[in-house]
C-alpha cells in the first residue's frame, strides 16, 4: 500500500525550489513527508553490568526480562497440570497427594498461567520488544517508569512462588478465587496463602499500570514521520487495544483483591454473608459473594481478550509475511481488534448463568456473546482471504499459524454453546468448560507465542532456529493438545464434573477411566516436547546458522535497524521515514516481493500499489 505517484494520488507537481523551511524537502515532491513535531528522545545508556542488564532502561532488554520471567512461570505452571493429570488419570502413582495439594494445585496454574504466563508474555515481552521498533520510536517514552513496572512484575512472581512456602501452603479455593470459601478456615491454604495471592496479584496491577501507560503514550505520541495510525502493523494495534482493555479491567481485580483481603483481616463483610459455621455465627454478614463474582469476571473475560487480540495482531504480521501476500481487509482487521475489545465488557457474566444472578441477564449476557462472535469471526475469514492464493512458505512460523486457525475456530465454536444459557447450565462446571477454555486460551495464544519466537528469534539472538526442531515441536504439540482436549469435550457430555480430586467410583467414569488415562498420558508427552523449544534456543545461540539482516524479506521497521540485534536507540543516527503500510508483498511490477515502509513512492513507479 503506498501512495500513488499519479495526479489523482493528491500530490499535487511542483517544482524542487518549493521547499519545505524546516526540511528542506520539495513540499510539492511524492516523498514529502512532514517534519517532526518533537524533539528526539534522550536515552540514557547503561555503562556497568548492572545499568544494562538488571536495571537497564531499554525496552528490548526489558521485553526479554519479561519473556524470561513469564516463561519460568509458565514451567512451573506446566508441572502442576502434570501433577494433576497423575493424579486424575493413575491416582496409584500419586499417593503422595492430598486433596488439599490437588485443589491448591488447580488454583495456582489456572492463576499463573492466565495472568502471570500468557499476559505477561504478551504484553510483557511483545509489547515492551516490539512497539518501539514497530513504531519507529528509539525507546518507550517513559523509560525509567518501564523499568519499575518489570521489578513490580518480578516482585508479585516472587511473593506468588512464596505461598509455596508458606504455613499451609497456597490457596486452594480454585482460580478465580470465590469468597467465602477463598478465606474460611477448612478450605487449603486460607491463611497465609490467599493473603498472599491477592498481594501478589494486587501489585501485578499495579506494575502493569505503569507498563501499559508506557505502551499508550508511546503508540499514541512517539511514532516516527510519516507512521500513521492506519499504517501501524497490526501486532501493534493488537497489543495497543489489549492495553486499553488491561488499563479498565484491571481496577476491578485491583478492588475486589483490596476488599477481599480487607474482610480477611479486618473482618469487614464486602463479599462475606452472614454465616452459620458448626452452629455458630460467624462476625461476618451483609456482604455478597455475587458482587467478587461480577468484579472478577468483569476483569475475567476482557483478560480473555487481553491476550487474545495480541495474538491476533501477531499471527496477521506473521501469515502475511510468509504468505508473501497483503493482509485482506486491514481497516477491517483493525476495526474488528477495537470492535471485540470494546463488546468484550459487555459479556461477562455468561460466566454466571448458574450463580443464581436474574434470568434477564442470562438473556441480555447471551445476545452480546453470539454478538461479539461477529467481529472475531470477520478475523478468522480475513486471515483465510489473505492465504488464499497466497506464495505460501510452509515452515515452521506458517504451521504455527495454521494450526492456531484451526484450534481458535474449534474453541470458539465450543464457546458459542457455552454462550447459550439453556446449554450452560447442564455443562457449567464440567470437563466440557475445561476443553473449551484451554483451546482457545491456553493452546491457540500458545501457538501464536511459538510463532512468534520462531518469527522473531533471528531478530532478537541473530541467528535462525533450526527448523526441522521446530517442525517436530510443532506437530507434537499440535497432535497432542487434541489428543488431551478433544476427549475433554466427550467427558463433559457424560457429566464428568471438573475439579474433582478423586471420581473412580462414581457413574460418571463407567466410561471416562481409560478416556483419562490417554488424556493424561497426551499431556505429559505435549508438556515435555515445549524442551525442543528450549534445546532449540540453547543450541542455535552456541552454533545456530546466522540470520543476517531481515531473513524473512519483510516489511515492518523492527527488520530494518541499523544493526541486528538492534541496538539500544534502535535506528541509528536517523529516526526512519515511512511511506506506506507494512503489507506491501508481492506487488505486481514491482523488482522484489517485498517493499519496506520507509520506500518512497518515487521508487515504486509502475507497481499497483494501494494509497494509505
Amino acid at each position: 500500500m503506498s501512495d500513488e505517484i499519479e495526479n489523482k494520488s493528491g500530490y499535487q507537481t511542483q517544482s524542487s525550489e518549493t521547499m519545505n523551511e524546516y526540511s528542506g524537502a520539495a513540499v510539492g515532491d511524492v516523498d514529502y513527508v512532514r517534519p517532526a513535531e518533537i524533539p528526539e528522545q534522550d536515552l540514557y545508556h547503561g555503562h556497568t553490568f548492572l545499568t544494562k542488564w538488571v536495571f537497564c532502561q531499554d525496552a528490548k532488554v526489558i521485553g526479554v526480562q519479561y519473556f524470561l520471567t513469564a516463561v519460568f512461570t509458565g514451567i512451573v505452571g506446566l508441572i502442576l497440570s502434570w501433577l494433576m493429570r497423575l493424579q486424575l488419570g493413575f491416582p496409584e502413582l500419586a499417593g503422595f497427594m492430598t486433596a488439599e495439594h490437588y485443589y491448591q494445585f488447580v488454583t495456582m496454574h489456572g492463576m499463573i498461567m492466565v495472568v502471570y504466563f500468557l499476559t505477561a508474555l504478551f504484553l510483557g515481552g511483545f509489547g515492551n520488544y516490539l512497539i518501539p521498533l514497530m513504531v519507529g520510536a528509539r525507546d518507550m517514552v517513559f523509560p525509567y517508569v518501564n523499568m519499575l513496572s518489570f521489578w513490580m512484575f518480578f516482585v508479585a512472581v516472587a511473593v506468588l512462588m512464596a505461598s509455596f512456602f508458606v504455613p499451609g501452603g497456597p490457596t486452594g479455593s480454585g482460580w478465580t478465587l470465590y469468597p467465602p470459601q477463598a478465606i474460611l478456615d477448612g478450605t487449603p491454604g486460607s491463611g497465609a496463602g490467599i493473603l498472599l495471592m491477592l498481594i501478589s496479584l494486587s501489585l501485578f496491577v499495579i506494575g502493569f499500570t505503569m507498563g501499559g501507560l508506557n505502551y499508550l503514550i508511546t503508540v499514541l505520541q512517539a511514532r516516527t514521520r510519516g507512521m500513521t495510525l492506519m499504517r501501524m502493523p497490526l501486532t501493534v494495534w493488537g497489543i495497543f487495544t489489549a492495553t486499553v482493555l488491561a488499563m479498565l479491567a484491571f481496577p476491578a481485580l485491583l478492588v475486589s483483591s483490596i476488599m477481599m483481603t480487607l474482610d480477611k483481616v479486618l473482618g469487614t463483610s464486602f463479599f462475606m454473608p452472614t454465616i452459620l459455621k458448626a452452629g455458630e455465627v460467624l462476625e461476618y454478614g451483609g456482604g455478597s459473594p455475587i458482587l467478587f463474582q461480577h468484579l472478577f469476571w468483569f476483569f475475567g473475560h476482557p483478560e480473555v481478550y487481553i491476550v487474545a487480540l495480541p495474538a491476533f495482531g501477531i499471527v496477521s504480521d506473521l501469515i502475511s509475511v510468509h504468505a508473501r501476500k497483503n493482509i485482506f481487509g486491514y481497516r477491517m482487521m483493525v476495526w474488528a481488534i477495537v470492535g471485540i475489545g470494546a463488546l468484550s465488557f459487555f459479556v461477562w457474566a455468561h460466566h454466571m448463568y448458574v450463580s443464581g444472578m436474574n434470568p434477564w441477564f442470562g438473556f441480555f449476557f447471551a445476545s452480546t456473546t453470539l454478538i461479539i462472535a461477529v467481529p472475531t469471526a470477520m478475523k478468522v475469514y480475513n486471515w483465510i482471504l489473505t492465504l488464499w492464493r497466497g506464495n505460501i512458505r510452509i515452515n515452521t512460523v506458517m504451521l504455527w499459524c495454521l494450526g492456531f486457525i484451526v484450534t481458535f475456530v474449534n474453541g470458539g465454536i465450543t464457546g458459542i454453546f457455552l454462550g447459550n444459557v439453556s446449554v450452560d447450565v447442564p455443562l457449567s462446571d464440567t470437563y466440557f468448560v475445561v476443553a473449551h477454555f484451554h483451546m482457545v486460551m491456553g493452546i491457540a495464544p500458545l501457538m501464536v507465542i511459538m510463532g512468534a519466537v520462531y518469527h522473531w528469534f533471528p531478530l532478537v539472538a541473530g541467528r535462525m532456529l533450526h527448523e526441522g526442531l521446530g517442525k517436530w515441536h510443532f506437530w507434537i504439540t499440535f497432535l497432542g493438545a487434541y489428543s488431551i482436549y478433544f476427549p475433554m469435550h466427550y467427558l463433559g457430555f457424560i457429566g464428568v464434573p471438573r475439579r474433582y480430586f478423586e471420581m473412580y467410583d462414581s457413574p460418571y467414569m463407567t466410561s471416562g477411566v481409560g478416556l483419562n488415562e490417554f488424556i493424561s498420558l497426551a499431556a505429559f508427552i505435549v508438556g515435555a516436547a515445549q524442551f525442543i523449544l528450549i534445546y532449540n534456543i540453547i543450541k542455535t545461540l552456541k552454533t545456530g546458522k546466522p540470520a543476517g539482516k531481515n531473513p524473512w524479506k519483510a516489511n515492518s521497521l523492527e527488520w530494518h535497524t541499523s544493526t541486528v540485534p538492534p541496538e539500544h536507540g534502535n535506528f541509528g543516527e536517523r529516526l526512519p521515514v515511512v511511506h506506506r503500510w507494512a503489507y506491501d508483498y508481492s506487488v505486481p511490477g514491482a523488482k522484489e516481493d517485498f517493499m519496506p515502509q520507509t520506500t518512497p513512492p518515487s521508487e515504486v513507479t509502475n507497481t499497483e500499489v494501494e494509497k494509505t
